[in-house]
C-alpha cells in the first residue's frame, strides 16, 4: 500500500511538472495582460512618458457619464441581440435540415464550414465589395430583379450599416451555430422520434417534445459563445465601416479601441475594456443561470 501511495506521488510530481511550464506561459499570456489592464484603469498615463498617476475610479466614472460610451453600448447590445437571435432561428432550421436523411448530407455538413473557416478580415472585405454603392453585386441583383430602381449606399446610411454588418456576421457564423445545434440534434434517439411519429405527432410538436430538449443545453452553450463574441465584436466593424457613418457602427470594441489608439487616453480605455468585461461576465452567469433553471 506505502509502494502504490509513493509510486503515486511520484507520477503526481511528474504530472505537475510537466505541465508547470504550460501553466507559466498561460499565466503569462492570459492573467498578466489583465491585472494589467486593471491597474491601468485605475491610473492616469502620460502618453509621451508613460508615466502613471493613480486617479482612483475617476476613469470609470468619467466614461460611465458620457453619452457617447452609453450610445455605443446601445449599438453594441442591439448588434448582439439582433445576430445571436437571426443565428440561433436559422441556425436551429439549418440544423434540423442537416439531420435528415438524405444523399450527400456529409458532403454538405463538410462544406457548410467554409464560412466560418474564412478569416474575418477577409470575410468583411468580401462583403465590403459586395455592398458596394457602384459596382457592388448586390445592387446589380437587386436592380435586375426589380427589387430597387437605384444604387443603394449600404454602409453610407447608419440604420443600414448596423444591419449590413449584422447580415455579413450571421453569413460567417451561422455554419458554426448550425453544426453545434446538430450536435444536440444527434442525441436524440430514433426509438424517441418513432415513438413521436407512431403518436401521429406533427412537425412542431414533434420539436417540441423530441427535439427541444436536446438542444435546450446546447442553446445555452451557444448564447454563452456567442454573445461573448458580438459583444467584443471589433474586426469586421473596423474592416466595413470604421464605426461609421456618424458612429452609427462605432460597437464599445471600437470605442476602446479610438480612445486608446487615436486620443492615448490608455487609463480611460482600460476602463472601458474593464467594462466591456463585467458586462460579458454578467451576461454570461445570467444565460448559465437561467438554462440550469430550465434544466
Amino acid at each position: 500500500m506505502k509502494r502504490r501511495k509513493g509510486v503515486g506521488r511520484a507520477e503526481a510530481r511528474t504530472a505537475y511538472g510537466m505541465i508547470t511550464p504550460a501553466m507559466l506561459v498561460i499565466a503569462g499570456l492570459g492573467l498578466l495582460p489583465v491585472l494589467a489592464v486593471i491597474w491601468l484603469s485605475f491610473n492616469q498615463v502620460n502618453p509621451g512618458t508613460l508615466a502613471t498617476e493613480y486617479v482612483g475610479l475617476s476613469n470609470y466614472t468619467e466614461v460611465l457619464s458620457n453619452g457617447a460610451f452609453w450610445n455605443s453600448l446601445k449599438i453594441t447590445l442591439y448588434f448582439s441581440l439582433v445576430s445571436v437571435l437571426i443565428q440561433i432561428i436559422l441556425g436551429t432550421l439549418v440544423s434540423l435540415l442537416l439531420n435528415q436523411d438524405f444523399k450527400g448530407r456529409g458532403f454538405v455538413r463538410a462544406i457548410m464550414l467554409i464560412p466560418w473557416a474564412v478569416p474575418t478580415i477577409v470575410n468583411a472585405n468580401l462583403w465590403k465589395w459586395i455592398f458596394n454603392a457602384n459596382y457592388g453585386i448586390l445592387n446589380k441583383v437587386l436592380i435586375h430583379f426589380n427589387i430597387i430602381d437605384e444604387n443603394i449606399v449600404w454602409l453610407g446610411d447608419g440604420k443600414l450599416a448596423i444591419h449590413m454588418i449584422i447580415l455579413s456576421d450571421t453569413w460567417k457564423m451561422l455554419p458554426l451555430v448550425a453544426l453545434m445545434l446538430l450536435a444536440g440534434l444527434q442525441t436524440v434517439s430514433l426509438e424517441a422520434k418513432e415513438a413521436a411519429l407512431i403518436d401521429g405527432a406533427n412537425a412542431w410538436q414533434r420539436f417540441k417534445a423530441v427535439y427541444l430538449p436536446a438542444l435546450k443545453p446546447m442553446y445555452t452553450v451557444v448564447l454563452v459563445l456567442r454573445t461573448i463574441q458580438t459583444i467584443r465584436v471589433f474586426d469586421i466593424v473596423y474592416a466595413l465601416t470604421a464605426g461609421g457613418p456618424n458612429d452609427s457602427t462605432k460597437v464599445i470594441s471600437f470605442y476602446a479601441y479610438r480612445e486608446i489608439f487615436d486620443y492615448l487616453n490608455y487609463g480611460k480605455g482600460s476602463a472601458i475594456c474593464i467594462i466591456i468585461a463585467v458586462i460579458i461576465l454578467l451576461l454570461s452567469l445570467i444565460y448559465l443561470r437561467v438554462g440550469k433553471a430550465g434544466d
